[in-house]
């Protein structure tokens, strides 16, 4: 079998990674890859956007599956385009994608599915949306409606800063044209977890839940990103809550997309917050794996790239409902310094080649030089993953990999999956 990853960031080569693991005798091609995936395949220098050019190369390459890894093509049209000259792929079209590259457009899918989400208001000039703001209960969330590669979420504690936040989107472009609309929301409170799920457009095959780690510090500290880091299983994603999400969240928006004409095939993904009082509520959907929730997820699913090579191809029959997870991994991103604003390239990375057994490194934001020498070319430059019977002992060997891998300045969390490890702590203590 020959398949072709679309992207070059951690979750595709974690993609690639799975799919060699599945299918070891499989010719793998990333387009335009990385570093990373160079070691398992083919890398081929065209860009994720290029559409033209990526279907005359599953037609050259005789590609048997593509998987579109990022969003951005996914709403540019790429998986219809690669269907319509007759190629199987696992990813939806644009018209499903809306669920991510719209945010208002999400905000009145789930009012018509009847799926809870934070009450809001969209806007598309300023003076509307900051009279709004005015009367707003503090505090209060700012989001570009567009693709903001995980950054166009602004949790304001103060009206002023809403204020502000609106402005640089509506009037200064901070976010270019995803910030032409806006939502302002009610901030929820609560736990946040990530719930994805594989689905032909009707049947959907659960994955075991995820929790990211969005902010930049330590304890949730600092501002957004596109993930820190991510962990798996999470315990307060009992098998009854699963099913909740099943039933009142994935379902329903599954079944209004086919109704509004766009069904989704692909992978859901629903970014949900869990109240204190057992209250769900989504704050996102993503039309596509999570980053870095993908890099823990995928190394504790052994098979699932059967799932995704018969969803593409048609026929799916899942036997199961969901895939549960029999191991923990905790993935840590190490980002450059100056992320998320302006990360500092060119550094040169140095990968020790003893790292402790049980521990992966995804590469994302990197490159070779012409020695061949591994260097920093983006904000996220590797997710190391560490595997483990807990999630304290994966966590310790994603840290201490961390440690290992030196570049100048390098930035990374060191609590991944506090939460988990804090609650374990506390149980030996009662025990």
């Amino acid at each position: 079998m020959r398949v072709l990853v679309v992207g070059g960031g951690g979750r595709e080569h974690a993609l690639c990674w799975a799919l060699k693991r599945d299918f070891p005798d499989s010719g793998v091609f990333a387009a335009p890859g990385n570093p990373g995936t160079a070691q398992l395949g083919t890398n081929l220098a065209i860009p994720a956007d290029a559409t033209a050019d990526l279907v005359a190369a599953a037609r050259e390459h005789k590609i048997d599956f593509v998987i579109v890894g990022p969003e951005a093509p996914l709403a540019a049209g790429l998986a219809d385009a690669l269907r319509a000259s007759g190629h199987a792929v696992f990813g939806p079209g644009p018209a499903a994608a809306r669920i991510e590259s719209s945010k208002a457009f999400a905000k009145e899918l789930m009012r018509r599915a009847r799926i809870a989400t934070a009450a809001s208001q969209t806007f598309t000039t300023l003076d509307p949306a900051l009279a709004y703001i005015k009367r707003h209960a503090e505090p209060l969330v700012v989001k570009a409606s567009g693709l903001a590669a995980g950054k166009g979420a602004v949790v304001c504690a103060r009206r002023t800063e809403a204020a502000r936040a609106a402005r640089a989107m509506l009037v200064d472009a901070a976010f270019g044209d995803a910030g032409r609309e806006i939502v302002i929301e009610d901030f929820l409170k609560g736990e946040e977890l990530s719930v994805l799920a594989l689905t032909d457009g009707e049947q959907l095959l659960l994955l075991p839940a995820a929790q990211d780690h969005k902010r930049l510090g330590e304890g949730d500290t600092g501002p957004n990103t596109g993930g820190m880091g991510a962990y798996c299983p999470v315990s307060v994603a009992t098998a009854g809550m699963l099913e909740r999400v099943r039933r009142e969240v994935l379902e329903p928006a599954i079944r209004e997309l086919a109704a509004q004409g766009a069904p989704f095939q692909g992978v859901l993904y629903a970014g949900l917050m869990l109240a204190a009082d057992g209250t769900l509520a989504v704050l996102e959907f993503n039309c596509r794996f999570g980053d870095p929730e993908a890099q823990a997820l995928l190394p504790l699913l052994p098979g699932v790239s059967r799932h995704l090579a018969d969803i593409a191809g048609g026929g799916w029959r899942p036997r199961e409902t969901a895939l549960a997870a029999t191991r923990a991994a905790v993935a840590t991103v190490l980002a450059a310094p100056g992320y998320p604003d302006k990360p500092e390239l060119g550094a040169a990375i140095i990968v020790p080649r003893d790292l402790e057994p049980g521990t992966l490194v995804f590469h994302a934001g990197t490159e070779r030089d012409a020695e061949g020498g591994l260097r920093v070319h983006g904000g996220r430059v590797l997710t190391v993953t560490g595997l483990g019977d807990t999630v304290g002992e994966a966590a310790r060997r994603s840290t201490d990999a961390c440690e290992l891998i030196t570049f100048p300045g390098k930035t990374y969390r060191r609590d991944v999956g506090w939460r988990e490890t804090r609650e374990a702590r506390a149980g030996a203590a009662r025990g």
